[in-house]
Formats: C-alpha cells, sequence, structure tokens
C-alpha cells in the first residue's frame, strides 16, 4: 500500500521509519518532510495546510492511506476534507482534534465527565486574570508557598503552558500571554490551573469512538534544560516503556480517564 505522512518534525521521521518497516508498505509519501526522512520517504514540497492540494496529490499518487502528525491541520479539519473526498485518513476530526487544539474545550470536557484534571479557572481578558493571581498569592500567604501553571488556550508548539513559583511570574506569563501576544490567537483565553506535584507520564491510547486500545505508557521531557530546568519545549526526548507508570496507576487510569473518556466522546457525538 502506499502511504502518505503529514508533516516535517521528529514525530513524523519516527512514523515515517516504522512505516518504512512494514511489508505491507510499498511507498511512503512525505508532505513536506525534512533532510532525514527524505533518506527513507519521497519529500513532496507541498503546503500541508492546503487541504485542496494534498487531496488533489493522494489522488493522483493513488494513496491508501494518509497520516497527520501535526495539530494544525487536525485542528483545521483535514480529517474532515480527506474523508468528504472519500479518501482514508488516521487522525482525529474537526470535533476532537479540539481536545488538543482548545485547553479550554478539553478541560471543561474533562470536568464535565469526571476526569481527573488539576483545579482550574478560565479568564478571557488579563484584568480578571491578574485580579486572581492577586487573591491566589493572598491565600498562598497563608500557605506558605505560591504556585500556579498559566496555561494558552490554544496550540502555541508545546510552549503554551507556563509553570510559575511566583506571583510575578504568573503576572509575567499573563501579560505575555494575552497582552504581548507572544502566541498570536492562541492567547485569546488563558486557564490558570493549580501545579500537580510528582513525576509526570503519558499513557496514549487510540480511539474509534466505541473502544480504546491503550498504548504503552511513555515519558516525555519538555523543559529544555538538564534536571528539568528552564521553559518547556514541543520535547527534547521521550522514552517507552516508562516505570513510574505501574500495573496500579495503569488500571486507576483505564478506569477513571480512559473509560469515562470515551463515555463522554460517545455523548458528544465526537
Amino acid at each position: 500500500m502506499k502511504v502518505l505522512v503529514i508533516g516535517s518534525g521528529g514525530r513524523e521521521h519516527t512514523l515515517v521509519w516504522k512505516l518504512a518497516q512494514s511489508k505491507k508498505v510499498s511507498k511512503i509519501y512525505c508532505i513536506p518532510g525534512n533532510g532525514g526522512i527524505s533518506q527513507i520517504a519521497e519529500c513532496v514540497s507541498l503546503d500541508p495546510l492546503s487541504f485542496p492540494e494534498l487531496t488533489e496529490f493522494a489522488k493522483k499518487e493513488n494513496v491508501d492511506l494518509t497520516v497527520v502528525g501535526p495539530e494544525i491541520p487536525l485542528v483545521g479539519g483535514i480529517v474532515d476534507f480527506f474523508r468528504a473526498k472519500g479518501l482514508r485518513i488516521f487522525g482525529p476530526n474537526m470535533k476532537a482534534a479540539q481536545m488538543e487544539g482548545s485547553k479550554v474545550f478539553a478541560k471543561n470536557f474533562m470536568k464535565k465527565y469526571n476526569i481527573p484534571t488539576a483545579e482550574f479557572e478560565v479568564f478571557e481578558n488579563s484584568g480578571d486574570a491578574l485580579a486572581y493571581v492577586e487573591k491566589l498569592s493572598r491565600s498562598s500567604k497563608q500557605a506558605g508557598k505560591f504556585s500556579c501553571v498559566v496555561k494558552a488556550d490554544g496550540l502555541a508548539a508545546g510552549k503554551g503552558a507556563i509553570i510559575c513559583g511566583t506571583k510575578e511570574e504568573a503576572m509575567d506569563a499573563i501579560r505575555s500571554i494575552m497582552e504581548d501576544r507572544i502566541f498570536g490567537d492562541a492567547g485569546n483565553k488563558v486557564i490558570i490551573e493549580e501545579k500537580m506535584e510528582g513525576e509526570e507520564a503519558s499513557l496514549i491510547g487510540l480511539c474509534d469512538g466505541e473502544t480504546i486500545i491503550p498504548t504503552i505508557p511513555s515519558q516525555d521531557h519538555k523543559p529544555v534544560f538538564d534536571q528539568d530546568k528552564g521553559p518547556n519545549t514541543g520535547g527534547m526526548g521521550a522514552y517507552a516503556p516508562a516505570p513510574v507508570v505501574t500495573e496500579e496507576v495503569y488500571c486507576w487510569a483505564e478506569g477513571r480517564i480512559f473509560n469515562n473518556f470515551l463515555k463522554g466522546v460517545k455523548a458528544e457525538g465526537i
């Protein structure tokens, strides 16, 4: 079969690398690809956000399956566009992609369907957000330590969550996102949420709207410097399996997160 991969990063390089190992795959295209990908697939210089060009290419080359890596085309509705043209494509539709495209959408979904998540508040202007931080600061003086996470609502290349250890850091984050517009329209809204303590891990599942197939647990390292120092990035590296996800943790996540997520997806018609 012929496979088209959309994207140009390390994620897409890994997808192409793995697809190339399958005996069922005879040809791999990547749009636009990169230097590393070009060694194992044919890179095509097209705009990954020009859906008409992409579908025209897929039809012309008799592509059997398209796999999408980046969030932006998914949030933009590439899956819906391909399916409307009768083309097979792997990825969430536009509505489901809002889970990644809008943190506000995702947090409200989690709250509605009893999926464990950090306590949070949503703000649409910097004044209200700054006033909330002042309130947090006053209450934290009694607790002895200030901490929160300020998040841009929309896509920010993995850099939209700013961990703040002081009131000043939180206020700077709000002003940078909402007033200086460092993430553009992604910062039209911000979430201010409690900082969760502990070791982070990822448990990813493949969902068709009816069932979820979990993958092995992994651990993604986001801070730019060693020892988890510095601002977050889209990811400095990851490994799997992650031993922090014990069988007990895995079973808890399956029951409290995956099962409730699936109930929500079905109820919302996603």
